[in-house]
């Protein structure tokens, strides 16, 4: 109902102001042709003195007959010159109007925008934070020990408080009957405004809903004037608090959800790489074993067979010294936190062209992590840029990240890590950061042009104008 009656409020400030810019548009029209039309009476006028001086020179007194005209040219000039300071003037007071309709119609905007959730967050701007505690239960113990305060000061009546000592029928104990039965309405008035507020504060209207409790207290305060009755500033300020503490509470699960989904990403690439270390040690063992077995057999032979076995030993050493190397590296990544895979990722048929991914993997295979992020959460699948291996990936990733910085597309999750670049500037860094890695430049993109192709294939035989596809339309 109240926001009903202000968006009618709104609507005719709003009719007001624009009557108003109209009547003044309308009056400068009319200033416009006066001035014109008094230019021309002038212009003519001095024709007239010009023609007459002329034609009866030596007859009249030019003198004369000019001064004649030239009063008539004044007093013309004299009614034009008051017409337009009446104008003038009318403009002045149209202007004035408008100026009050404006403030008002401002006014019942920031009023509305505290019930209309659409405009709460474009009006009131987005919430700072206000404390700064290390974990969710920090936030909870302090929203408790809020709340007793308030108990404390309802327990003590300071949180409402009446400033004359009332008398009812001559009596102070009914005076005070009176107060009290006033001071549990306005408690359980503005509490309950304040428990409305707190229950739907969220991101995007958390300013709205302390701009909302700081309202009800005006309001309570302004109708209680006349009964003496007021919600004290210190209790208002505890609701305030209350509020933002609750808030902040809920932002802080959130952050620590993600938080827990991280550690537990992490820890299941820890697992696997021990698994693959395990893998990669047994691997080396059995290539070992074969080898050792190639070596006693041929040890017993002699002619051709001594040449197939030395053929096979020469294989066997190969094998066994790439998976000595994969055992060796899958032992330094299991073995050191900070080593790991730093890779450039782009998918345009999902995100569109210079959009990239830059990330951070400690699996044995960074390919795997490739190949999971374009699963099931994206239609297409990524392209691959680099993939680079670093004693000190974190720090290599961090330096990747703060140099393009500016253009990260999510500001507020730091965790999401796609950035608005260019291929060429991201291996223009790279290069300078990592200067032996490679990088390929090219996206295949593969299934996203094969189902453009198909998809214009299938608009060429309806007989329909091919188009250009963009990833939104996929």
């Amino acid at each position: 109902m109240v926001s009903t009656y202000l968006t009618i409020l709104c609507a005719l400030a709003a009719l007001g102001a624009a009557f108003a810019w109209w009547r003044i548009r309308e009056i400068n029209k009319v200033l416009g042709d006066e001035l014109d039309q008094a230019k021309a009476e002038t212009r003519r006028a001095e024709e007239e003195i010009e023609r007459r001086s002329q034609r009866f020179l030596g007859v009249l007194d030019a003198d004369a007959e000019e001064a004649r005209i030239r009063k008539i040219i004044a007093d013309e000039q004299t009614r034009g010159q008051a017409a337009i300071a009446e104008q003038n003037n009318e403009l002045e007071q149209l202007r004035c109007s408008y100026r009050e309709k404006r403030a008002v119609y401002d006014a019942l905007i920031a009023q509305l925008a505290i019930f209309d959730e659409r405009l709460a967050f474009a009006e009131m701007g987005i919430y700072e934070p206000h404390f700064d505690f290390s974990d969710s239960d920090a936030y909870k113990a302090e929203i408790i020990a809020v709340r007793e305060e308030q108990k404390r000061m309802v327990s003590d009546k300071t949180a409402v408080y009446c400033t004359t000592n009332w008398t009812v029928d001559g009596s102070h104990s009914k005076g005070q009957t009176m107060t009290n039965r006033n001071i549990r309405l306005t408690l359980r008035a503005f509490n309950n405004e304040c428990d409305a507020a707190i229950a739907n504060a969220r991101w995007n209207n958390a300013n709205a809903m302390l701009k909302r409790i700081e309202n009800a207290r005006d309001q309570i305060n302004k109708l209680n004037a006349s009964n003496s009755v007021f919600v004290s500033d210190a209790y208002f300020d505890l609701k305030v608090k209350e509020l933002r503490l609750t808030h902040e509470y809920r932002e802080k699960l959130k952050v620590e959800r993600e938080e827990r989904a991280e550690l537990a990403r992490l820890a299941r690439e820890e697992q696997k790489l021990l698994r693959d270390l395990e893998k990669a040690q047994e691997e080396e063992a059995y290539y070992e074993k074969l080898l050792n077995k190639a070596k006693a057999e041929a040890a017993k032979s002699v002619g051709p067979q001594l040449d197939a076995y030395a053929e096979q030993i020469k294989a066997l050493e190969k094998d066994l010294s790439d998976a000595h190397a994969k055992a060796e590296r899958a032992k330094a990544m299991a073995e050191q936190t900070r080593s790991g895979y730093v890779y450039v990722i782009s998918n345009i048929g999902s995100f569109g062209e210079g959009i990239v991914k830059i990330g951070l993997t400690r699996r044995l295979d960074p390919l795997d992590r490739v190949r999971e992020l374009g699963d099931a959460s994206v239609p297409f699948t990524f392209d691959v840029h680099a993939v680079i291996y670093n004693d000190d990936a974190p720090s290599l990733e961090k330096a990747l990240h703060n140099a393009f910085e500016e253009t990260r597309i999510n500001t507020q999750n730091t965790r999401k890590e796609f950035f608005r670049a260019s291929i060429e500037d991201v291996e223009a860094t790279v290069k300078q950061l990592a200067p032996a890695a490679t990088f390929l430049k090219d996206v295949e993109a593969q299934e996203y042009r094969e189902t453009v192709a198909r998809r214009e294939a299938e608009l060429s035989k309806a007989g329909l104008a091919k188009r250009e596809m963009f990833p939104t339309e996929l």
